[in-house]
Order: C-alpha cells, then structure tokens, then sequence
C-alpha cells in the first residue's frame, strides 16, 4: 500500500483519537499517543519499523516548525520586560532538572552519554498543557503571567542544552578525544553555526515578506524558509531545532508584522503534522521493554519533578521574586510533550547509527521518554490547575 494510505489512516485515526482524549479530559497528544502506540510494533503492526523509517520526513518537518514557532515567540523587550526572576527561574528550572536527572540516571546506568542525553531532555516542557488550563479556567495574576513566560521560553534553552550534551555524548560514543577544546568546537558547530544560518535566511526571507499580504503568499515563503533552512542545517549537519530556532526568532525581533503574519499563518497547517508526528512517537513505543525500563523512567520522573519544582523554588527565592512563585510556580511547569518527544525522535536519528550503543541508546530514550510523556501530560495540567487555583487566580479574566 502506497505511503499516503498509511499517512491519512494516521491523520484520521489519530485526529479521532485526539477527540476522545479531550472528552475524558486529557490533551490530544496523550490520544496521538495512545493510537500510535496501538497501530505500532506492539499491538496492530500497521505502522512497522519499515514504515516508521520512510516516514521520517515528517519528523523533520514537525520538529522545524516546533522551532520556529517557539522562536517567533520569543520576543526581546519582552524577556527585558518579565525582569530578573523569570530569567532566574528559568535558568534554575531547567539546569535543576538536567542536573539531577543526569546524576540520577548515572547512578543507575554507570553510562555517562545516558545520563547526558536524559539530562538534556528533562528541561523542555509542553506549553499547550499548561495554556489550555490557564484558558479554562480564565486565570489572570502575577503568576499566570509568570506560567505564560517560563513554558514559552524553556524549551528555547532546553534545545541548546540537548546541543551541547549530544556533541559530548557523541564523542563519548565514538571513542573520541575527551578534552574541553574538542567539546567546545563540537559544541560550536552545533550551536553557533546554526544560530547563523538561521538569523541569515531570517533576514533574506524576513525583507521579502514584508511585500507580501496575501494569506497564500507569506503562507508559502514562509513554508519555502523553514524547508531552507531545515535542508541546509541536515547537508551542514548541524541542528535543525536550532537553526529554525533562530529563524524564528529573527522574525519575531526584527520583523514585526512579517513575524505576525507568518506565524499565524503557520499555524493553520500544523494540526496534521503534529498528528502524525505524536502518533509515529507512539509507534515507535515498545511494550515489551517497559518492564525492564521502570526503575530508569521512574528515575526519570523522580528527578525531573524535582529539578524543576525545585530549580523553580530556588530561581524565585534567589531573585526575590514574589512568594507566589515560589510557592507554586513548580506546579505549572510539569507537562512534557513536542519538544521533548521531538528530541527524543532526534536522538533516534543522530544515535541510531552510531553503534550497538547508540542503538541501545536510542531504544531506551524514545521508549522512556514517550511512556513518562503519558504521565507528564496527566499530571502536568494537574498541577497547573492547583498552582493557580491556590493562588487564587482561578476565573479572574473576563470570559
């Protein structure tokens, strides 16, 4: 059966499954999930590793857009504006949760690339969990708008992060010479050359759509710019999160209305991709190799919770922010969904050649880290829910 078949059979069912899951009060993800999960290896076998193979163009093309979404966010004098305690807890938050994520993995594994790789997953979160809560339930105050900031903005430092673990978790693999002037210029090339790409085709294509109104057309130069830049970070060999990353941060400071435009405009073919894109994570868990994986996911969970409730508590309390941040910040910033999975995704294509242990690595990583995405994304609304509820900003904005 031709491809496409399986690509709108992914689209169909999973758009179903997402329904469902908001009718028992769940996200549409934990829906992709679970019907990837049912239509993969594991149950059905429609979806096999053949399939799941030839389809991972669509991987690319979700985690680019991810990026450059996330990036069209990111606005300058608006991080001048949130001040030093935003700053300092998102540093905190995310640098907790690769911190103890890392050594608890360690501890377990003894593997230093490991506990590298989940370390540098557990900082990204999922802003859509949390946005929808604050939404229901028309939360206003100063800890809502603290919640907006901090899960719109640490995914950007988790993708720059996971650049730096994964140039040194390779050199780990490859046998590799371990010294600070090699992590560095691997680091560099990761990191700095794909800030450049990105800013440089953001400028080019940032000029060309200011000429543009028509929906269509900044539509399609916007499409053409993030596959740019998306195919020439892959010849470079270079991060394609990162890249787009930057490109959507160009847009969003120094081209206003061209950043509007394309980023509304991006949005209204996103649904699609980001279906098959969940659903083939799904697919890609296997069921027989949760038992063996409890005490690591668990592990996960554990530390993960930690670090960013955590580096939260000590991010406000260090910048002296209000005691409602401390208190309860923490609480909104659980769910874990795009970013990490899309990372996890990533590190199936970066690692899967690399080795018996790179494929073992793979293996671990997309399995723990798609099966914890299920229980992140339950208790991470949860959570954001009692954040705001005890801080009594529950039903404050007008409907």
């Amino acid at each position: 059966m031709d491809v496409l078949f399986f690509i709108a059979i992914a689209i169909i069912l999973g758009f179903i499954g997402g329904k469902f899951s908001n009718k028992v009060g769940f996200p549409g993800v934990i829906g992709y999930l679970v019907i990837g999960l049912l239509l993969g290896p594991s149950c059905a076998k429609i979806f096999d590793s053949e399939l799941l193979e030839e389809l991972g163009i669509i991987n690319d093309v979700a985690l680019a857009i991810v990026a450059f979404i996330i990036g069209s966010e990111m606005l300058l004098n608006t991080l001048r504006k949130l001040g030093r305690s935003i700053i300092a807890i998102i540093l905190f938050e995310s640098f907790g949760a690769f911190t103890l994520v890392a050594i608890g993995v360690y501890l377990l594994t003894h593997k230093l690339h490991i506990a590298l790789i989940f370390g540098a997953l557990a900082p990204a979160s999922a802003p859509a969990g949390t946005v929808a809560v604050l939404q229901e339930y028309r939360a206003k105050g100063p800890l809502t708008k603290a919640l907006y900031a901090v899960v719109g903005l640490d995914d950007g430092l988790a993708i720059i992060i996971y650049a730096f673990a994964a140039a040194l978790a390779k050199l780990l693999l490859t046998g590799g010479e371990i010294s600070f002037l090699k992590v560095l210029e691997s680091c560099s090339k990761e990191v700095f050359l794909a800030i450049l790409l990105g800013a440089a085709i953001g400028f080019g294509l940032g000029h060309f759509l200011q000429k543009l109104h028509r929906e269509e057309e900044v539509l399609a130069v916007t499409i053409g710019g993030i596959f740019l830049c998306t195919g020439l970070a892959k010849y470079l060999h270079i991060s394609l999160i990162l890249s787009n990353l930057s490109l959507g941060m160009t847009f969003a400071n120094s081209f206003r209305q061209a950043n509007r435009r394309a980023h509304r405009t991006i949005q209204r073919i996103t649904l699609p991709i980001f279906i098959v894109f969940f659903l083939m994570a799904g697919a890609h868990l296997q069921i027989k190799l949760l038992p063996s994986m409890g005490i690591l996911g668990l592990i996960y969970i554990v530390c993960r919770t930690a670090g960013l409730m955590g580096g939260a508590w000590c991010g406000a309390a260090v910048s002296k922010a209000p005691s409602v941040f401390r208190k309860y910040l923490g609480f909104g910033i659980l769910s874990q969904a795009g970013v990490a999975i899309g990372l996890a995704i990533l590190v199936t294509r970066e690692f899967g050649d690399l080795g018996q242990m790179g494929r073992y690595l793979s293996l671990i990583v997309i399995n723990t880290i798609a099966a914890t995405t299920i229980i992140f994304e339950i208790i991470g609304p949860i959570g954001a829910k009692f954040a705001i509820s005890r801080a009594g900003e529950i039903g404050k904005s007008k409907p």
